[in-house]
């Protein structure tokens, strides 16, 4: 009788989108450079402290909200051998394991760390930009601290503080960010204490840091927001030979006056949308041009919300203005007094008609007559109606704004680049909103230590590093190739955003029989996007039939 044959046993695992994070995460060699940096002890446990990061990074892009000690249970259902390294397992990647790779990390410093793995990133992406752009946010913080305690040299203390999330009641610790504009590529991240300040740490992170990055990355111009710009900043940064670009704080005197004394007339083009004049500053003692531009788009922006506020003040004006009618004066000195008082105080109105009445007093003889008693009383009566001059003010406020820089050389930056390497902020703050995504890691923290916490927040960053890299090597490759990806709508497009292009790859599977794998549900523009990406992000997708 012949043998029955068993039947052959079947088992999926989830790839999705995650092959590319793996492939990217390769392709940057971030996992190689934190293994040569950090001393390794495999002798006890099965992944080296790059691999715990790159399974960290990978948890992080998954975008399913996971706590950092369900790393494995994320894994459980996902081809760790595949996507990690062979012979690992997802119950190598237990919170042991992973918290003894922060502790790496920060042993490391982290600040020093990643300025290393974003400059060979720049540097195998071909990105040698001219603008970095500075911010800083904040992350909640939950769990015990002790605040007691003296500060540690180098360890951030959670601590209250202005909170960019509008919760100051709440423990924070604060992340500075720098990335460059083309890929918005991080290059710079820096744990800090929730309490400290941007007016402050910017100037101690620039001081600390700027020179090794330009040399680094080769950029010409740090660029931040207002916060950035004071006297004593200025100073500092132009007597090091640091050019910035940054926007001038449209509360200094002389900004305000360089607006008001501006006129449309006065403007030509700049850019679509865009119109500006440049006038030279001395602010600070820094000799330096201001470029005053006027955004179009802002304008039609702060229209409607101007009327509102100088409607608003009109209405409260018309108010004050019958409580004034109601008053009576004895003498006409008085109710003029009165009057021009009301009048300095007008800021939404303007008299449509105003008068100063004179009110004779009467009594009441014995036979019931009205008498003149000779005494007068005066009232005022006026007719307000909208200001159409605060309505310009408002809008022009709001339309306005002064981008500074101390490159007075024109042909090494003019006008033009001026503005769109201060637009170019906005990269910064895109990067944020991805790191405080509630499908990324969530925009609170729940680690013990501050050590670990300085730690996390570089894997964070790194993942942001992981997304934009691929999102700019999917676009170039598109551009390159002339192909494209469809959108959420089905329609060609060679600039689809990395999210989007995760998003697509849901679904895809390695199904296991045997020895036997083989990928499920991988489409056309899944191939076109493995493609232009390379030889070893195809390595990830392939199956393995034999």
């Amino acid at each position: 009788m012949q043998a029955s044959t068993a039947p052959p046993t079947y088992e999926s695992e989830i790839l999705d989108h995650l092959g590319l994070v793996a492939g990217m995460y390769d392709e940057l060699e971030i996992g190689r450079r934190i293994d040569s940096c950090i001393a390794q002890d495999l002798d006890q446990r099965e992944v080296s402290v790059g691999q715990a990061v790159k399974a960290m990074v990978l948890n992080g892009l998954g975008f399913v909200q996971q706590s950092l000690y369900l790393t494995p249970r994320f894994f459980k259902n996902r081809p760790t051998d595949r996507l990690i390294g062979e012979g690992v397992e997802p119950e190598h990647l237990n919170d042991d394991v992973l918290g003894r790779a922060l502790d790496g990390l920060y042993d490391y410093g982290v600040t020093e760390l990643f300025r290393d793995l974003s400059a060979h990133a720049a540097a195998r992406l071909g990105l040698t930009p001219r603008f970095a752009h500075l911010d800083a946010t904040s992350f909640l913080v939950h769990g015990e601290y002790d605040g007691d305690e003296e500060p540690e040299d180098g360890v951030i203390q959670v601590r209250k503080g202005y909170s960019r999330d509008q919760r100051p009641d709440l423990n924070q610790v604060v992340l500075n960010l720098m990335v460059e504009h083309k890929a918005g590529l991080p290059v710079l991240m820096e744990p800090l204490s929730g309490n400290a300040s941007d007016q402050g740490i910017f100037r101690e992170l620039i001081d600390r840091h700027v020179d090794q990055l330009q040399n680094a990355h080769g950029f010409d111009y740090v660029v931040a927001d207002s916060a950035l710009y004071s006297a004593g900043h200025i100073q500092d940064l132009d007597e090091a030979g640091t050019k910035f670009v940054t926007r001038v704080p449209g509360t200094l005197n002389e900004a305000r006056q360089a607006i008001q004394n501006t006129d449309l007339s006065d403007l030509k083009p700049l850019s679509d949308g865009y119109h500006a004049r440049e006038k030279i500053s001395e602010y600070g003692d820094v000799k330096q041009r201001w470029l005053i531009v006027y955004s179009e788009a802002a304008a039609d922006r702060a229209t409607q919300s101007a009327a509102n506020r100088r409607d608003r003040e009109h209405e409260a004006e018309k108010s004050d203005l019958r409580e004034l009618e109601m008053r009576e004066f004895s003498c006409r000195e008085d109710a003029e007094k009165a009057l021009n008082a009301f009048e300095e105080e007008l800021t939404g109105s303007v008299w449509a008609k105003k008068q100063l009445l004179r009110a004779a007093r009467f009594t009441i003889d014995e036979e019931g007559v009205p008498v003149e008693t000779g005494e007068a009383s005066y009232l005022l009566q006026g007719t307000l109606v909208p200001s159409e001059d605060r309505l310009a003010q408002l809008v022009k406020k709001k339309s306005f704004f002064i981008v500074a820089t101390n490159q007075l050389d024109k042909e090494r930056l003019s006008g033009k680049e001026l503005l769109e390497g201060y637009k170019g902020q906005s990269k910064v703050e895109r990067g944020f909103r991805f790191l405080k995504d509630p499908q990324f890691v969530a925009s609170s923290l729940f680690l013990e230590s501050e050590r670990r916490i300085m730690a996390l927040l570089m894997v964070m960053t790194l993942c942001l590093l992981v997304y934009a890299a691929l999102q700019w090597r999917i676009r170039q490759g598109l551009k390159e190739t002339g192909c494209s990806y469809p959108d959420q709508k089905g329609n060609p497009t060679q600039r689809p955003t990395a999210r989007w292009v995760f998003q697509s790859f849901e679904g895809i599977h390695v199904l296991h029989t045997g020895k036997q794998q083989f990928i499920l549900n991988l489409e056309e523009y899944h191939r076109t996007v493995v493609s232009i990406l390379g030889p070893e992000y195809e390595r990830l997708y392939v199956s393995h039939p034999t």
